[in-house]
């Protein structure tokens, strides 16, 4: 997707949560909390126009399955052009479904969820479902990854995620546009 048709997904709809895609510094920085020798499910939320996709093609053991979960419908088509691969499975739907479309569907649950969807524009009830269901999908230790703008206030996920989680840890990716604030939560 070319930044031009991203910029204007970004205008037409208030689910996209960046005016552009993660850098290749904020990609790194979310990905190496997954240790890519046990994955065996990673499930994405707004995976946008793939750049973790991408990068974690490269780094999954081959029989590692990927689950994206893109609202928007122009990045939808976008994802099913350019992954035309067996172990990718995307669905345009939003996450507060997680439950249904992984549930038996994959070889085990989820060990990583990626979330790049903006909880600071989400609902209350919303918020409470994808992360309560978020927590239900994955497997024992896996882990809830979420990388949000700077500026997200603890009530916006961090609370959220330490009602469910038993560990919830946040960094900052500086070299990001705008910077990003990064969760860390282990079931």
């Amino acid at each position: 997707m070319s930044t031009v048709n991203y910029v204007k997904c970004f205008l037409r709809d208030k689910d996209v949560a960046s005016i552009t895609p993660t850098s290749p510094f904020g990609v790194r920085r979310v990905c190496k909390k997954i240790d890519f020798t046990r994955a065996n499910v990673i499930v994405e939320y707004g995976p946008g126009d793939g750049v973790f996709t991408e990068y974690l093609l490269k780094k999954v053991r081959p029989s590692t399955h990927i689950v994206l979960i893109e609202r928007n419908q122009d990045m939808f088509k976008c994802l099913t052009k350019a992954f035309l691969n067996e172990r990718v499975h995307i669905f345009n739907d939003s996450a507060e479904n997680v439950g249904a479309l992984v549930n038996g569907q994959l070889p085990g649950k989820p060990d990583i969820i990626i979330s790049g969807i903006p909880f600071s524009n989400i609902d209350h009830q919303a918020r409470q479902d994808i992360i309560r269901q978020s927590h239900q999908v994955l497997a024992e230790n896996g882990k809830f990854l979420a990388y949000q703008t700077f500026y997200q206030k603890d009530e916006h996920l961090f609370v959220h995620l330490k009602q469910y989680f038993r560990t919830v840890k946040s960094e900052f990716e500086l070299l990001n546009i705008p910077p990003m604030r990064i969760y860390e939560a282990v079931k």
